[in-house]
């Protein structure tokens, strides 16, 4: 039997270091972070995960200011708020829920989001610098990955590291940070030959496919880390990429969900507006 991965210890670790930051500020009369959210629209999923970040920044000290626009908003409009935001020096932060509306341009605004702000890692400058290995805002889903990976005390270094999914916001950057730890990284996708075969090879495996229940026993080699990025909604309750139930007594840690990686993925976001507050002191 494998042990599960709690994201939510992972993550309460992190959120006390937030709150003893901002603590500090308060008792020393400085301003706290501010995390600005923009929300086109009011899609269920974006505005559970907006609410969600505003309740945890609240928790933790954080501010939060929310901008909602209509679904219909111009792409032109969008970038004016984004601008605003910018040149605002009490935001340290920005993210702009993804997707969005069919008729605005998603690389377009997010490229204007200041880099010094981009706690996510959206813009193309940020993203070159990720691949470069410079300085930058690491993307937060990827980097929860990795925190949750070290909490099992495995090395990284020397392992082999399959990655199932090459998406810009997952796959690709969580490839690349295995790479920054020296492991010896695979990436599958829908195309690949042999998945089980490669999977069966990996001392660690994320899976980003999107597929509920797609990963089985079959997949893992005995004793792998397996973390589970998957987040599909089925009949009412999310479900992740691994048959937990199945895999739980092959692998040697699993990351459950919910409460794996995306326990821990808003309490990233926000600490990446601390340390750009850190960075950008106004």
């Amino acid at each position: 039997m494998g042990m599960v991965i709690d994201g939510k210890a992972v993550a309460k670790k992190y959120k006390e270091e937030i709150i003893e930051f901002t603590e500090e500020r308060k008792n020393n009369s400085l301003r706290v972070p501010c995390l600005a959210t923009i929300l086109v629209g009011e899609d269920g999923g974006s505005l559970s995960y907006a609410n969600n970040q505003k309740k945890l920044c609240e928790q933790l000290g954080v501010i939060n200011r929310q901008v909602i626009t209509e679904s219909s908003v111009t792409e032109d409009r969008l970038i004016n708020i984004i601008e605003e935001l910018n040149n605002d020096c009490t935001v340290d932060g920005i993210i702009i829920q993804l997707p969005l509306p069919g008729h605005i341009n998603e690389k377009s605004v997010t490229s204007c989001i200041s880099r010094k702000k981009d706690v996510d890692g959206l813009t193309d400058i940020n993203t070159g610098k990720f691949y470069k290995g410079e300085e930058c805002f690491v993307p937060c889903t990827p980097q929860s990955i990795i925190n949750l990976i070290k909490s099992t005390g495995c090395e990284i270094k020397g392992k082999h590291a399959v990655v199932i999914g090459r998406s810009n916001i997952v796959g690709k950057p969580a490839a690349q940070l295995l790479l920054n730890d020296s492991a010896t990284v695979t990436i599958c996708h829908s195309k690949t030959a042999n998945l089980k075969e490669i999977c069966k090879t990996a001392d660690i495996l994320v899976c980003a496919l999107g597929k509920p229940g797609f990963i089985t026993k079959e997949y893992i080699r005995e004793g792998a880390v397996v973390i589970d990025v998957g987040t599909t909604v089925v009949d009412g309750k999310l479900k992740g990429d691994v048959c937990f139930d199945e895999v739980i007594d092959t692998a040697g840690f699993l990351t459950p969900v919910p409460g794996g990686v995306g326990a821990l993925t808003t309490t990233m976001l926000i600490k990446n507006t601390c340390e750009a507050m850190i960075k950008n002191v106004h």
